[in-house]
């Protein structure tokens, strides 16, 4: 059975994209490293399979192909794609695999057959309904020493509060943490 693993670029307070005001720029880019990004391929894993929401898998498609020969780019361009989508015959960027019209479904039929563990980048809609659902089996935080005061949250309104279990934290020397926890499923009352 396979994983998804839901990896998330977040600040100290919760904001995982700045509300679309550009102010701030590219909030991740002054803490991005070497190491750091050795430490987030190693989290990533050998080998695993993507599971996007269409807004990913767009801003992926204008990038990743084009983004040079080196490791993580080489196994995202390899990586078989799930898409969340409506328009599946517009998908390029391959090997990819539209979900269908029933995507929670589809996700379940994924979980159940062998292969690599299916990792969940961005895609908050998608992230939420995961968690929701149960679906998710570990969440990895990218952690930023920044305060940004408001924007887009991890998890949608309207999502029940989840549990999650410690398991692992590393740091570089930027200040990132990467926190990795197991979805433990509902917060208890």
């Amino acid at each position: 059975m396979r994983k998804i693993r839901i990896f998330e670029h977040i600040s100290l307070d919760g904001v995982i994209e700045h509300d679309g005001d550009y102010t701030y720029g590219a909030w991740t880019t002054a803490y991005r490293s070497p190491d750091g990004a050795a430490l987030l391929f190693e989290a990533y894993g050998p080998n695993f399979d993507l599971l996007l929401g269409r807004k990913t898998y767009d801003i992926f498609s204008s990038f990743w192909p084009n983004a040079g020969d080196f490791p993580m780019a080489n196994a995202i361009n390899a990586a078989t794609k799930h898409i969340a989508t409506h328009r599946p015959e517009s998908l390029k960027w391959g090997p990819v695999l539209g979900l269908g019209d029933d995507v929670i479904e589809s996700i379940r039929e994924l979980k159940l057959m062998d292969g690599p563990d299916l990792i969940v980048v961005g895609s908050s809609t998608l992230t939420s309904v995961l968690l929701d659902q149960g679906l998710a089996d570990e969440v990895i935080l990218i952690t930023y020493p920044v305060l940004l005061g408001h924007g887009k949250r991890l998890l949608a309104d309207g999502i029940d509060a989840r549990e999650l279990a410690f398991v692992d934290s590393k740091a570089t020397p930027t200040g990132l943490l990467i926190n990795t926890y197991k979805h433990l499923g509902s917060l208890s009352k």
